[in-house]
């Protein structure tokens, strides 16, 4: 193989090295926010079911709609 061809690979190699590491920080960071929405649906999720256990569960067909 000639000195040309080599510095070629070794050129490549270093570019895919660093497109590797651009694409790892943007997984990593992609995992954090997927994280941190899982928690915020979590948190919605038991906020909703505490307002929806507080509310009267009263016949809904006796309340006068809110047109009225």
């Amino acid at each position: 193989m000639s000195e040309e061809r080599f510095i070629d690979l070794e050129s490549r190699l270093s570019h895919q090295d660093q497109l590797l590491t651009e694409l790892n920080d943007v997984v990593t960071a992609q995992q954090a926010k997927i994280m941190q929405l899982d928690e915020l649906c979590k948190s919605l999720i038991t906020r909703v079911r505490s307002i929806g256990e507080a509310m009267p569960s009263g016949d809904p067909g006796v309340e006068r709609p809110p047109h009225y």
